[in-house]
């Protein structure tokens, strides 16, 4: 029996339902940190740079795959309907037929394996030319995991919960479900699993004993910290795990010269970058893809995903922003809202209750106050006066405002699109624009304001109150 290291052939089991997390979404797509719990396993797996990676899906298999569909080269085996984890890889017998080298098992719902644990995992079973190399780990809390049963120091089976005596019970080193197992002799030693447990399933951990009797070498990889192998079986699970992954992520941002006021009660997805010196206020949420610069501050309660800031932003409280990009130096909030594509570019201001979407704002203009911009293209060093509305949707399409370079745009303006105002023009506060401002012209739009004398005193009937 030969293994090698150099054909690592990963195989995730994510077939099952998970009726546990009481949920119509499969288990394995549950998220921590902006990604599903598969995703953390293969980003695990791919430190192996295996030769193929097997996602075997059952439950909902094609939620699954149209979830992982981005991932070039991964495979699938269909396990239906589920009769356990040894029937589970079996089914990856046609994807991995012909095929020699190591097969690594992993599974989907335990996403805290650590990538030095896997390199251990397969130098651990390729120095030792084992059949089956199983994961191990000791806990105080065993309940509801195979124990892993020895003879004279060495595993000579691995017993499920419900099988197991009450002696076994007590055992504390409990089986992790990780495993690597020689292509070799596997498959044809998984078709001797039989069926006869309480659960009625072919169990993978059969496979222990079964190589033991034959004489084929089993061995293990003990791991200190048990937190790694956990699998997540319910939703207090899911939450406790997403802590200890939060709590992670923190840490590495932190040793990055990242401030964190209240690491409690700040959430920074796995894919976000955060660039040193910058500061970070409570109830702070980072998601998705989100990039912030250097010595950003982002002050409380503040949400923002799949965007890019850049150096010394300044976002105060209570904004979300979302799909958007922020140039260096710019200011946005409190109380703002940027939406897809809305583009603040260097040291502009948008202010409290302003709303941008697929709008791009030039360098130092500003937009102070309770203000919609949508579809617009504004240039630098634009005035947008408070209440101002670009009124993009004409009930059939949404339609483009152009504001030019230098324009001032007066306080409860509305813009009717298409529209383009000028560079260095005028817009009256209170007007509506329906047609192009020249530039350098100045639009009104409302007549000459009349005061009539005595109205309130005869509409009153007595005279008016001082």
């Amino acid at each position: 029996m030969t293994n090698t290291s150099a054909d690592v052939h990963v195989v995730i089991l994510a077939a099952g339902q998970g009726t546990r997390m009481k949920s119509a979404q499969p288990k394995v797509l549950h998220e921590i940190l902006g990604q599903p719990l598969i995703e953390h396993v293969l980003r695990t797996s791919d430190s192996l740079s295996p030769t193929s990676v097997t996602v075997v899906v059952g439950h909902r298999a094609d939620v699954v795959r149209e979830r992982l569909a981005g991932r070039p080269g991964l495979q699938f085996a269909v396990q239906e309907p589920q009769r356990g984890t040894a029937h589970a890889l079996q089914q990856a017998e046609q994807v991995l037929a012909g095929r020699s080298g190591t097969v690594v098992l992993l599974s989907g719902d335990a996403p805290r394996l650590s990538p030095q644990t896997l390199r251990r995992l397969i130098d651990v079973h390729c120095g030792a030319n084992a059949a089956a190399t199983v994961v191990t780990a000791t806990t105080e809390r065993p309940h509801g995991y195979g124990r892993i049963v020895r003879d004279e120091g060495r595993i000579a089976r691995i017993v499920e919960e419900r099988d197991a005596s009450p002696t076994e019970r007590q055992i504390q080193e409990i089986n992790s479900g990780i495993y690597a197992f020689d292509l070799a002799p596997l498959f044809e030693a998984l078709r001797s699993i039989a069926s006869q447990n309480a659960q009625g399933e072919y169990y993978l951990t059969d496979l222990v004993g079964i190589y033991r009797r034959r004489k084929l070498p089993v061995e293990t990889v003990h791991v200190e910290n048990a937190q790694e192998i956990l699998g997540i079986n319910s939703r207090t699970e899911l939450a406790e795990m997403s802590s200890l992954f939060r709590q992670t992520k923190n840490d590495e941002v932190m040793a990055a010269g990242v401030t964190l006021i209240d690491p409690a009660t700040t959430y920074i997805d796995a894919d976000v970058v955060i660039g040193p010196d910058t500061v970070i206020h409570p109830g702070v949420v980072l998601q998705g893809r989100t990039r912030v610069g250097s010595a950003c501050e982002i002050q409380a309660n503040v949400r923002i995903s799949d965007s890019t800031l850049g150096d010394r932003v300044t976002v105060n409280n209570f904004c979300l922003i979302s799909g958007a990009r922020v140039a260096d130096g710019a200011s946005v909030g409190p109380f703002a809202h940027l939406r897809l594509d809305a583009v603040v570019g260097e040291k502009a201001k948008i202010g409290n209750f302003v709303e941008l979407k697929n709008t791009t704002m030039g360098p130092g203009s500003k937009a102070n106050h309770l203000a919609y911009l949508g579809d617009a293209t504004i240039g630098a060093n634009v005035n947008i006066g408070a209440g101002t509305i670009t009124c993009n949707y004409d009930g059939v399409r949404k339609q483009q405002t152009v504001i030019e370079e230098g324009a001032f745009i007066g306080s409860d303006s509305q813009l009717i699109a298409p529209v383009t105002i000028g560079r260095g023009a005028y817009v009256g506060s209170g007007t509506t624009v329906r047609q192009d401002v020249p530039a350098g012209a100045l639009a009104v739009s409302a007549g000459k304001q009349r005061n009539i004398e005595g109205w309130v005193e005869r509409k009153k009937g007595s005279p008016a109150e001082p």
